[in-house]
């Protein structure tokens, strides 16, 4: 069985050295323009020297040259094996102290979700505009991941996928500068997630809606329907929002969350939030 091709290998073509231009200042905006625009996510791991050096159709010295200078520039980091992969330049700017630091005060955790608010619907609108074959392949192998099942729910493992979701969809936006905020926040959004879910699951009717909000954003991406999927998100995030206000405690300690079961009235908003029935995203 061949090995699979990843989908951005494709968007390397031929460099021709253009006149009073440095070859390898040739490759490194070509390089540059895939960051910018996109193809290249934050952590994406470039192709092999000797197979980029063949898909551009230059020398492997030249190829090196330009290498180097985006690595100088910081838009590209050393990996494993000698590997190199595009930079997340936002990642110092939320450390693992100042995550937890946030999370420990409520006014600073809901300014978290407000954060969260506004950078996951622009994400979702962009998305549903700009998200290509493999962006959605991707999305859905992550939602079938999250599909509820019999049992007790991991909040941290549950966490961990949502947190992914929101990345792929970040990546899906193919906008540069929200995708290396979405990724400099990842810590802070898996900690908020886990936190969130750890309150939510206190409530088993949570979860199905939880995954109900997921699917219609989904769904409105792969519809190429930008509005409907900023509203999905919105939506989304608006639901969290009161449930933790129903719940009259605050995102830290998860141990203060009480175990009580939702009124009649709060349970039919929910699900009226939420919406019915299987959605294509879990049939797809």
């Amino acid at each position: 069985m061949s090995p699979r091709v990843p989908s951005h290998l494709g968007a390397f073509h031929r460099v021709a050295p253009p006149p009073r231009v440095r070859l390898s200042d040739a490759v490194g905006e070509q390089i540059e323009r895939l960051i910018v625009d996109g193809v290249l996510p934050p952590g994406e791991v470039l192709p092999a020297e000797r197979e980029l050096s063949r898909r551009l159709h230059v020398s492997r010295p030249s190829l090196r040259e330009a290498l180097l200078k985006l690595e100088a520039r910081g838009l590209l980091r050393a990996g494993r094996g000698g590997s190199l992969a595009v930079t997340d330049v936002a990642a110092p700017t939320i450390t693992d102290p100042l995550v937890h630091l946030l999370l420990r005060h409520e006014k600073a955790a809901r300014d978290v979700q407000d954060v969260r608010h506004g950078l996951e619907a622009l994400a979702a609108w962009h998305a549903a505009q700009n998200a290509t074959a493999a962006d959605l392949r991707k999305l859905r192998r992550i939602f079938a991941s999250m599909t509820p099942g019999r049992g007790r729910r991991d909040a941290l493992v549950d966490a961990q996928a949502d947190t992914e979701f929101h990345m792929a969809i970040a990546d899906a936006s193919k906008n540069v500068a929200l995708m290396h905020i979405a990724h400099g926040i990842a810590n802070l959004v898996r900690t908020s997630s886990f936190r969130i879910r750890d309150m939510l699951y206190h409530r088993s009717e949570n979860i199905p809606i939880l995954h109900e909000q997921h699917a219609a954003i989904l769904d409105a991406i792969a519809d190429r329907d930008p509005e409907r999927a900023r509203t999905a998100a919105q939506l989304h995030f608006s639901f969290i929002e009161s449930s933790l206000r129903g719940l009259g405690a605050r995102p830290l300690p998860a141990a203060a969350a009480p175990r009580t079961a939702g009124r009649p009235r709060d349970r039919a908003a929910r699900r009226a939030a939420a919406g019915t029935g299987r959605s294509r995203a879990q049939r797809d």
